[in-house]
């Protein structure tokens, strides 16, 4: 019963009796008055307990330490700083590895000045299961607010008088990533950090010391020479990490001039997708409640990027921990809880670590990413971003992080944006022919300039090539680069006719206006092909691009050709690609072949996951295909110095786009046709940033991943090497690619 009701009853009757008392009696039928004011009483009700005793949990449940703090009593105040306070709970819950707090208040009991309030908690723990304990506490008013009498035992019943808890951990071995063929790709091991004494290697060794540091470190052997060869004798020249057994049982060691420092790491095999696989670290100071509040004891290293982050539940499995109640002489007393260790599961990925490897190398340390995914799958086989990075370069006993800049990590096949250029046009064929105002039979005389805007001169891409050739021979003429001519809408892709492209884009714009056709087809054409949106590869961050709608007919022009606003990640421009070549099936890219426990089955098992169809008919879809497959086997096709003898078919785009280098970004990308069971078809994008055109440089590539893939090796040189691997540093002019011996 609450007795502050009655109180408040007495003191408003008194009142009332206070007021009409003095003055006499009124005759009956008369009309009393008085020349003193009637009395005006304003009641206060009582403050609530529970809604004071719900302020003091619920700050509890969101970690507000300080919130909680000036809910409890001055006397409480009195008796611990709000510092120590907030450390006793944070500590305790800590300890415990909270995750979530629930309560519930079972009773009140309020007298004028105090309440008796019982109420019942539940820690929910990861490792420890849930603690329930009921309380029973002591509320005071102060100030017209209720306030509780605080002591340890709100924390816990076991934590009366001023007794800790203390959480002793076993951690277990990090789980490993395999590739999709069991070969290791991350792996806890005994490693050597590999470097060499400027000067102090003999000279009749040194080539020999180079080749085999390259071979060890996955450093290229140009960029271990040039390192060796800048720095001052004496200096110590870092080079890479290999595992022990791979340094000992290549005799490196026993060359003058080389140091190997020892240390037991997380080791990553050099060149294998460092930028999706990512890296660990320990937990950062900032970071340890949070993680202790997860399970963990704070001393781990844990995944920051890539699939180390994304693994991380996996990877880690759980600690064995044992929950001790401690005394004041920081003894253990009384045994808690204890829970056994879970061992770690490991996570094969759908990368080839050989195709990765082969395909970090046929960069040739040119910027740029290439992403090579299985067409009827959205299995990423190869992820390159270049220029990459060494993971293990974060590990702290590393010695040759303390000669080397911290590296990037970031990702430019899924985080980095770019301006498309031609390949879109594969895009804009699709919204010309899907529009109806296009058919494959519509033809458009293909000249050096576009004149339909009116005040506006557009150019092809074959202007800028005559005007090349002008400056070069000095003749008024370019014979080498005619205009195209008349080309049928498939030719013009084969072409890549930029005048063609600018029609499409400002003819569908004029019937967008005169609601002839609906608005933003070509853009929103686009997007249904998956751009200016997220793939949903989870694995590894990702940016979305931007797809802008046309603001009028000159940008319309500029979004049909993939430039203006247009941008893209690789990671989309491959998917869209595949979707091409498996008749319109967009499927989500991923990298996550199965996770597996230490023993029973796998979980995650990698199935295809369907993000969208292509809104194009069969009909229209093949008219593009076909029209892919000319660009390569056409003689006038821009990519048939390329591709015109390669014995795998492929149908493929070329790309140059304008960004704000001084170079284009050269992109090439397309799918394979072979057929072959053993070796499902792929589609592949490559990007070369700022570096020019995607013919030249972006294409040649694209040909030696489809030679890896295909072949196990690559089968010629590049234009601009002198040996495989090794760049011509008087490269100039293109030429037909030479066959490797």
């Amino acid at each position: 019963m609450k007795f502050t009701r009655w109180i408040y009853l007495i003191v408003l009757l008194a009142l009332l009796a206070a007021c009409g008392g003095g003055g006499g009696v009124t005759p009956p039928g008369a009309t009393r008055t008085s020349s003193l004011p009637t009395a005006q009483v304003t009641v206060i009700p009582a403050p609530s307990t529970d809604a004071s005793l719900r302020a003091f949990l619920g700050a509890l449940q969101s970690n507000d330490y300080a919130s909680m703090y000036k809910q409890i009593s001055t006397a409480s105040q009195a008796a611990i700083s709000e510092a120590d306070f907030s450390k006793r709970y944070s500590e305790a819950l800590d300890a415990m590895g909270v995750t979530k707090v629930e309560y519930n208040i079972l009773s009140s009991l309020t007298n004028p000045q105090s309440a008796q309030v019982a109420f019942s908690l539940t820690y929910k723990t990861v490792l420890f299961g849930d603690f329930q304990r009921d309380f029973n506490t002591t509320l005071v008013l102060e100030n017209g607010e209720w306030r509780l009498n605080w002591d340890d035992s709100l924390i816990l019943p076991e934590l009366a008088g001023g007794k800790h808890m203390r959480t002793e951990y076993v951690i277990p071995a990090r789980g490993d990533i395999y590739d999709r063929n069991g070969n290791a790709i991350a792996t806890t091991t005994d490693v050597y950090a590999l470097g060499l004494v400027a000067g102090e290697v003999s000279a009749d060794s040194e080539d020999a010391v180079i080749n085999a540091l390259a071979k060890l470190t996955g450093v290229s052997r140009v960029d271990i020479r040039s390192n060796y060869e800048n720095y001052n004798p004496g200096d110590y020249v870092p080079v890479g990490e290999a595992t022990v057994e791979a340094v000992n049982n290549s005799g490196i060691l026993g060359y003058s001039g080389v140091q190997g420092s020892p240390y037991n790491s997380r080791f990553y095999i050099p060149n294998t997708a460092p930028n999706a696989v990512g890296y660990t670290q320990p937990i950062f100071p900032e970071e340890v409640s949070t993680y202790r509040r997860m399970g963990y004891s704070g001393n781990e290293k844990v995944g920051k990027f890539g699939i180390e982050k994304w693994g991380e539940p996996y990877l880690s499995g759980h600690d064995a921990a044992s929950l001790y109640l401690v005394a004041a002489d920081g003894s253990n007393q009384t045994l808690l809880k204890k829970v056994d260790s879970q061992p770690a599961s490991s996570i094969t990925m759908t990368i080839d670590s050989d195709l990765q490897q082969q395909a970090q190398a046929a960069m040739d340390g040119l910027p740029g990413a290439i992403v090579v995914m299985e067409v009827s799958t959205g299995r990423v086989l190869a992820m390159v971003s270049s220029p990459g990075f060494d993971p293990n370069w974060y590990d702290g006993n590393n010695i040759n992080r303390g000669w080397m800049p911290e590296p990037s990590a970031y990702n430019y096949a899924t985080q980095g944006t770019y301006p498309l250029g031609s390949v879109f046009k594969i895009i804009s064929i699709a919204a010309a022919l899907e529009s109806g105002v296009f058919t494959a039979n519509s033809t458009l005389d293909c000249e050096y300039e576009f004149t339909d805007i009116p005040g506006t001169t557009l150019y092809d891409w074959t202007w800028q090539d005559c005007q090349n050739e002008k400056l070069q021979t000095g003749e008024n003429t370019c014979p080498s680069w005619p205009p195209s001519g008349k080309l049928s809408l498939p030719e013009g892709l084969m072409r890549s006719c930029d005048p063609w492209f600018y029609h499409i884009g400002y003819t569908l714009w004029q019937q967008a206006q005169e609601n002839l056709i609906k608005q933003n087809l070509l853009s929103d054409m686009a997007r249904s092909f998956g751009l200016g949106k997220a793939t949903g590869i989870e694995q590894v961050a990702e940016s979305e691009g931007t797809i802008p709608n046309a603001t009028d007919g000159l940008d319309a022009t500029s979004i049909a050709i993939g430039k203006g606003k247009v941008l893209v990640t690789p990671l989309q421009v491959a998917t869209y690609i595949a979707a091409v070549g498996n008749n319109g099936t967009l499927y989500r890219p991923q990298l996550v072949e199965k996770i597996q426990p230490v023993s029973g089955d796998p979980v995650n098992v990698f199935k295809p996951i369907v993000n969208g169809t292509l809104p194009v008919t069969p009909e229209n879809l093949k008219t593009i295909q076909d029209a892919m497959r000319e660009v390569a086997i056409n003689k006038r096709g821009t990519a048939y110095s390329t591709l015109g003898n390669f014995g795998i078919p492929t149908a493929a785009k070329t790309g140059t786009a304008e960004s704000s280098a001084v170079e284009p970004d050269a992109w090439f990308a397309g799918y394979s046709m072979a057929g072959n069971p053993d070796k499902p078809d792929i589609a592949v994008a490559v990007l070369v940033r700022n570096k020019g055109e995607g013919a030249i440089w972006a294409a040649p590539i694209f040909r030696r991943i489809m030679e890896i893939y295909f072949y196990g090796k690559p089968q010629t040189y590049y234009r601009w090497e002198s040996s495989m691997g090794v760049v011509n540093p008087d490269y100039g002019l293109p030429v037909t690619p030479t066959p490797a011996p």
